[in-house]
C-alpha cells in the first residue's frame, strides 16, 4: 500500500507544545512525523464519533484530505464480540495473566482498584512512595503494575504489608483486568491507549497524567466525559497520598459516584455502537478498504 493512503494519527501534543524548552529533542521529533500530512489521501483516527465529535467535525472541516474514526482499535472479544480472539498480540514486557485473573476472581465486584502508569512514564521515588501510602490508606483492594526497573522505588515492606489486600505485579493483561467485574476503579497516567480501553469498557478513572496528551486526555476525562477524577498535584508537581486517597474515594464511594457510573456506561455503549455492524468505524473500515482495492484495481488494469 502506498503511504500516501493512510496517515494514522499519533495524537502526540501539548505538553512538549507549550513548553518547547521542557522537552527539546521530542517537538522536532514529533513534527517531522507530521511533515508529509498534506500528501495523505486518508486520516485514519483512533477514536470514535460520539466520543469526540465536536472535535472531529471541526478537524474534517480543516482538511482537504479525507478523515475517518475507526476506534476503538482493539479485540473485538471486548466489544462486538464478533471475533473470538482476545489477544493484541503484542506486549513490550511479559504479562502475568493467570496471577491477576485467579486474584481478581477472589474479589467482590467493583471492590478492586487497578492502577498502572504505562510502559513508558518513570516515576521518581518520592512519587512511587505517596502513591504507595496513598492506595494503601484507602483499604481498597488493588492491582497496581510495577516494572521491573520501578520495583526498587517501592517503600521498604510495602509488598509484604499489604499482601492481604493488593497485587503487585510487573505486568497484566490491561484489557483483562479492565474487563474483569471485580475491577471498579482505574487509576491511570492518561495514555490513550489505556483512556480508550477504559472507556470501551465503562471502568470510571482516577486521572494522574505525566506530560505529551496525557494531560489533555485528563481533562477530558474529568471535565467534558465525567467519567472520573484528575488528582491534583502540589507545588512539586506531585499527586500526594492524601489527594490520591481522596480521589479514589470518590470514584468507589463518593457523591459523583452514580454520575460517574452512568456516563463510564454511556460512552461504553457509543463505543460498542461504532465497532458493531453498521457503525461509524465499522461503515468508515469498510468504505477505506473499498477505496483501495478499488484503486488498486483500476492501477492493475493501466
Amino acid at each position: 500500500m502506498d503511504r500516501r493512503h493512510c496517515y494514522l494519527d499519533c495524537r502526540y501534543r501539548l505538553s512538549f507544545v507549550h513548553k518547547p524548552d521542557v522537552y527539546p529533542a521530542v517537538l522536532p521529533l514529533v513534527l517531522s512525523g507530521f511533515s508529509n500530512v498534506d500528501e495523505a489521501d486518508w486520516l485514519l483516527f483512533n477514536t470514535y464519533d460520539k466520543l469526540e465529535e465536536q472535535v472531529v467535525n471541526w478537524m474534517a472541516k480543516q482538511s482537504q484530505t479525507r478523515m475517518i474514526t475507526i476506534g476503538p482499535t482493539m479485540p473485538s472479544f471486548y466489544l462486538d464480540k464478533r471475533l473470538e480472539d482476545n489477544a493484541y498480540g503484542l506486549h513490550l514486557f511479559t504479562p502475568d495473566s493467570d496471577t491477576c485473573t485467579k486474584w481478581l476472581d477472589t474479589k467482590e465486584a467493583t471492590s478492586v482498584v487497578y492502577m498502572s502508569f504505562g510502559s513508558l512514564a518513570n516515576l521518581g521515588e518520592e512519587q512511587m512512595e505517596e502513591i504507595a501510602w496513598g492506595i494503601r490508606n484507602t483499604n481498597y483492594n488493588f492491582i497496581w503494575v510495577v516494572r521491573a526497573t520501578e520495583e526498587s522505588k517501592l517503600p521498604k515492606n510495602f509488598v509484604q504489608e499489604t499482601s492481604g489486600k493488593g497485587l503487585v505485579t510487573g505486568w497484566c493483561q490491561q484489557l483483562e483486568v479492565l474487563a474483569h467485574k471485580a475491577v471498579g476503579c482505574f487509576v491511570t497516567h492518561c495514555g490513550w491507549n489505556s483512556i480508550l480501553e477504559a472507556l470501551s469498557l465503562g471502568v470510571p478513572m482516577v486521572a494522574t497524567p505525566q506530560w505529551t496528551d496525557q494531560p489533555t486526555n485528563a481533562k477530558f476525562v474529568e471535565d467534558i466525559w465525567k467519567v472520573g477524577v484528575r488528582a491534583k498535584t502540589d507545588e512539586k508537581g506531585m499527586v500526594t497520598r492524601d489527594e490520591l486517597e481522596e480521589s479514589i474515594k470518590l470514584v468507589m464511594e463518593g457523591e459523583r459516584r452514580e454520575e460517574i457510573n452512568k456516563n463510564a456506561i454511556r460512552l461504553k455503549e457509543l463505543a460498542l455502537e461504532a465497532v458493531d455492524e453498521g457503525g461509524s468505524s465499522d461503515k468508515n473500515i469498510h468504505e477505506f478498504v473499498s477505496k483501495i482495492l478499488c484503486n488498486n484495481y483500476r492501477a492493475a488494469l493501466c
